[in-house]
């Protein structure tokens, strides 16, 4: 490689039989390859530094083109190291100058690294979002009133905002219990469980309000009862959206990683209800 070439690092795996699927490629198509260190291996791939050298990768970052770009390079990789046995995401942009930097990152965080390792051995990651509706399950309740005029008075006006309200009230409220409810059930078949900040409707596109972002790491044996467990969820006004099965992205720090606290659920939807 030469000198303007970087050490990009997707993932660490422990040492494993077979090889990475033909075709796979990474970022600038450039196909990865494995530096095993002791027990552990790095899947690295080779960058240019004029992209990710220190100082122009933090502009490179505000390129959303770009960042979509290294992100979809970088999944791809680890997608296909998912195949064949489990690896420990990265970071987007791990970058090492050579190979000696990538086997003094190998050996820093080599404790970390293989007791992550250990706790995702034989786990996928499922995505699960709830997205509230609030007037889909009543008609058009939750279309503004008409104002008042030839059609009505004014305390008629005013008795239909207040049916309005509730309504959207009542929409709140079934998509709160059901997020408490299901997010305890999919923890209890998961063997851990992370909750993210809901998604903005305006970036995500997605139709409805995201009162639940949350991420469970799954036992493959368990991911069958899990998927069933989601898909059998239905409640008028709440639409539930299940993804995976990933690697375990969210749960890449889970060797330093404290147990979920009890009301993210809760001050989720609450977030998102504003």
């Amino acid at each position: 490689m030469s000198a303007d070439r970087l050490r990009y690092v997707y993932a660490v795996t422990r040492p494993f039989d077979g090889v990475l699927p033909e075709g796979v490629q990474g970022i600038d198509g450039e196909p990865p390859r494995l530096l095993r260190h002791g027990d552990l291996i790095a899947v690295t791939g080779a960058v240019p530094a004029e992209d990710f050298d220190e100082a122009p990768l933090r502009a490179r970052l505000e390129d959303l083109d770009w960042l979509a770009a290294t992100a979809r390079a970088h999944d791809a990789v680890v997608a296909a190291l998912s195949t064949v046995t489990c690896p420990l995401p990265l970071r987007l942009a791990t970058v090492c100058r050579d190979d000696s930097g990538v086997r003094r990152l190998l050996e820093e965080g080599h404790e970390r690294f293989v007791r992550a390792l250990q706790r995702l051995d034989g786990r996928v990651e499922w995505g699960v979002k709830v997205y509230a509706e609030p007037g889909a399950g009543a008609g058009a309740e939750d279309a503004p009133p008409a104002a008042p005029g030839a059609g009505g008075s004014g305390r008629d006006y005013l008795r239909r905002r207040l049916e309005a309200r509730r309504s959207r009230e009542g929409d709140w409220e079934r998509a709160d219990a059901l997020c408490r409810r299901l997010h305890a059930e999919l923890s209890g078949l998961a063997e851990a469980a992370t909750v993210h900040r809901p998604q903005d409707a305006r970036l995500s596109g997605a139709a409805g309000v995201n009162v639940l972002n949350a991420a469970y790491l799954v036992d493959r044996t368990r991911s069958q009862g899990f998927v069933e467990l989601v898909e059998a969820v239905s409640e008028p006004g709440v639409r539930v959206e299940l993804t995976g099965p990933w690697a375990p992205y969210s749960f890449a720090g889970i060797a330093e990683e404290g147990p979920v606290e009890s009301d993210a659920v809760a001050a989720g939807t609450r977030e998102a209800g504003r």
